[in-house]
């Protein structure tokens, strides 16, 4: 925000971006509405996945690896030339697919990974007990219904379920394929968020997630299910923006010249 404060030289491109990645069956639209709720602390850079929205003629990855190999060109572009700072948020399927792409900005130049936010899912090295995958189409939105805790309206209109489904199966079998690609801490600032009544992903699976932080972890916990993000979205917005823009803690032992 401008200031007329002569000593600020803060720049007002210098706005942190926030990288959004959509869980299954999602696209990039799911979080446009945040960008009314971050103002001028954040910019928001949705990615959108093939096989939905404006990509909907593409064939939809099923390998997490494949998808952030081509995520990445995708975010380079958006972004544009010059340096960045970005923080990644994802939930669900995003959180695995922001826990591997920001394994790659971290040595990516010109861009600065301040912060990853990683919902709805246990540690990368957890997969769930129970799987959809291999079902059959019935059972299969079934069994997603078991874990969003509610069922798409679209998915009761037999055009809209034809056109749907196999990106949402693909995202699925993404998911529960995922293994991570490193065994090494993230050289991040980690924060997990969890729906306080989520029963697809328990307090211990989220908290899991200091196992794979390197620097400052964080676990919050914001009213709702699993699908807590849609219904809690100003408190999760506002949960991000403290965090972006919170400074850094001061040294220990701050160094003084004599």
């Amino acid at each position: 925000m401008p200031t007329d404060d002569p000593t600020d030289t803060t720049n007002p491109t210098d706005t942190t971006k926030l990288v959004c990645l959509p869980y299954a069956g999602a696209g990039a639209s799911f979080y446009r509405p945040w960008a009314a709720l971050a103002g001028e602390a954040l910019e928001l850079v949705p990615l959108q996945l093939p096989g939905r929205e404006r990509l909907i003629d593409e064939q939809p990855y099923r390998d997490v690896h494949k998808a952030v190999d081509g995520l990445l060109p995708r975010l380079r572009e958006q972004l544009g030339d010059g340096d960045h700072r970005a923080a990644l948020f994802g939930h669900s399927l995003g959180a695995v697919l922001a826990y591997e792409l920001a394994h790659r900005l971290v040595a990516e130049p010109g861009i600065e990974l301040v912060h990853l936010f990683v919902s709805g899912s246990p540690h990368p090295g957890r997969s769930r007990e129970q799987r959809a995958t291999g079902l059959s189409d019935d059972d299969f939105l079934a069994r997603v219904g078991e874990f969003a805790g509610y069922r798409h309206p679209a998915f009761d209109d037999p055009e809209m379920r034809e056109m749907l489904l196999p990106t949402l199966r693909a995202d699925v079998e993404m998911h529960e394929t995922y293994v991570p690609s490193t065994p090494l801490p993230l050289d991040a600032p980690l924060t997990v968020i969890r729906g306080e009544d989520d029963t697809l992903v328990g307090h211990d699976d989220a908290a899991s997630w200091n196992k794979v932080s390197g620097r400052d972890f964080e676990h919050v916990e914001i009213p709702g299910g699993h699908m807590y993000l849609t219904e809690s979205t100003p408190a999760l917005v506002d949960l991000i923006v403290s965090k972006v823009l919170q400074p850094p803690p001061s040294p220990l032992f701050p160094h003084t010249s004599s």
